[in-house]
Formats: structure tokens, sequence, C-alpha cells
């Protein structure tokens, strides 16, 4: 099988059923944008020291999948594949857990620390962009309010996560220290 098909040469493509539409179509662009913070997921993951870290980042990557499947779907279209129901609150315990295993935040931190951590924190910038594009979807095209949510809370699993790297490979969260203005 070849990996070009060349019906997007004219600048559509197709969404599941066959439909057609512009590649600067929303719902192109947010499930786009879901893509990309899979990749970067993907860099993340290469990148993590902790095994449990990487195997939640991978199931991460499958829901993404599903997300993009959901959004890639005509909006007068059953999805093909949606998001299970239990993703978002598997997330929120997962966060949960994070926060238990790390520092009490007391300042906010700047992005970096370990490569994995700092990997994290560009997934989590990227995880914004793409709830940015899911919000803006409108009319009968816009994202299940629970796409958005999931995103919402995977920006904050991306960031704990980050802490727990820093943390596991013994790199402290660098505070943020703005100047003081004399």
């Amino acid at each position: 099988m070849k990996l070009y098909t060349k019906t997007g040469d004219d600048g559509t493509t197709g969404l599941f059923g066959g439909t057609r539409v512009s590649k600067n179509h929303p719902k192109v662009a947010a499930y786009g944008e879901v893509d990309e913070l899979n990749a970067f997921i993907g860099a993340a993951t290469a990148a993590c020291k902790s095994a449990d870290t990487r195997q939640k980042l991978l199931e991460i990557q499958a829901d993404l999948f599903h997300v993009g499947a959901e959004l890639a779907t005509p909006s007068d279209a059953k999805p093909v594949q949606q998001l299970e129901p239990g993703a978002i609150a598997r997330m929120e315990l997962w966060i949960d857990q994070a926060s238990d295993a790390t520092p009490e935040l007391r300042t906010f931190i700047l992005p970096g620390g370990s490569p994995a951590a700092a990997q994290l924190h560009v997934a989590r910038g990227v995880c914004r962009r793409a709830e940015r594009a899911l919000v803006s979807l409108t009319g009968s095209d816009r994202a299940r309010p629970e796409l958005i949510v999931y995103l919402n809370r995977l920006s904050d699993l991306l960031f704990a996560l980050a802490r727990v790297e820093n943390q596991a490979v013994g790199v402290a969260d660098v505070p943020w220290n703005p100047p003081r203005r004399t």
C-alpha cells in the first residue's frame, strides 16, 4: 500500500465516510492540532525515565487517536471512534497521584528541567493550543464538551508529569522569580 493517495493534491481531505472538505476547514485544523499534540507526547515518551509515566503517555496517545477520529467525523454522522467515558476520571486520578508524589507548589515554575520534563512542558503548550482549536469549533461542527474537558485535564496532567520526571532524575523545578522593579 502506498503512503500517498494524491487525493489531497487539490487542497481537500476526506473525513470519515468520504465527505471532502478543505484542508483549512476548522475541523481539520482541530484534529491537526490533536495530531501534533500526539507527536509531541511521543517525543516526551521517548525521553521519560519513568516506566509508569511512559505507560500513561502511551494510553494518552491512544486516547488522542479517538479524539482525532471523532473530530474527523462529519457532524451528521456517528463517530467511528469515541473517547471512553472513564478517560477523564482516569486522568484526574493520575493528576492527584502525581501531585501527591511531588512537593507542594508554592510558586509558579518555569517550564524545563530535565529533557523529559522540558518535552512534557512543550506538549502542555501544544495541548492548550489544541484545546483552543476545539473551543473555536461552532455550529454543527462543535466539539463534544467531553473532548474539551479531556484536553483541559490533559494539560494539567502533562504539567504534573513534568514535575514527576524532574523529581525522578533529581532535577529541581525552577521557580519563577520575577525581577524586582526599582
